[in-house]
C-alpha cells in the first residue's frame, strides 16, 4: 500500500501543495535490505583477503540465523555483520539477546559435524561504516 505525504508552502496566508512524497515501506525494505547484502559482500571479501573460505551464508537453524559461517584454517568463525554510520553505531548494533541466539544456532549447526562442539569456533563481529569501510573484530563475543 502505497502513504503519501505532502509538503505544504504557504503562499499568502494560504498553504498549497508543493509536491507530493510517496514513502513506501517496500522500498525502504528493499534498500535495508540491499544494504545488507552489500555489507555482508564486503565482510565477505575481507574475509577472502585473510585466506578464509565461506562456508554458509544466512545460516539459518531453528534457534536463528547466523549471517555468516566461514572456516579458517583451523577454526569455525561465526560472524555477524553490522553496518551503520560508523564503526562504533555498527557495534552498538549487537545486543546481548541477539547473541545468544547466534551461540545456541552456532551450537545447532556445530552438531552437524563430525567434530561437533569440540571443534574450534570463533564468534566474530563485521562492521561496515557509512563509507563502506569494513573492519572484522576477532572473538567479539565469547561464551555466556
Amino acid at each position: 500500500m502505497r502513504q503519501l505525504a505532502f509538503d505544504f508552502e504557504a503562499i499568502g496566508g494560504a498553504a498549497i501543495v508543493v509536491a507530493p512524497l510517496v514513502l513506501r515501506r517496500q522500498d525502504r525494505g528493499r534498500r535495508a535490505y540491499l544494504s545488507g547484502r552489500a555489507a555482508e559482500a564486503g565482510v565477505l571479501r575481507a574475509y577472502e583477503r585473510r585466506g578464509v573460505t565461506a562456508l554458509h551464508q544466512r545460516w539459518r537453524g531453528q534457534s536463528g540465523e547466523i549471517d555468516m559461517i566461514l572456516r579458517a584454517p583451523d577454526t569455525y568463525v561465526f560472524c555477524e555483520v553490522k553496518q551503520a554510520a560508523s564503526f562504533d553505531l555498527a557495534i552498538e548494533r549487537l545486543h546481548q539477546g541477539q547473541m545468544r541466539r547466534i551461540h545456541a544456532a552456532a551450537s545447532e549447526y556445530l552438531g552437524l559435524l563430525p567434530e561437533g562442539q569440540l571443534a574450534s569456533v570463533r564468534f566474530d563481529l563485521g562492521i561496515v561504516d557509512g563509507r563502506g569501510d569494513v573492519r572484522i573484530l576477532e572473538n567479539a563475543f565469547g561464551h555466556f
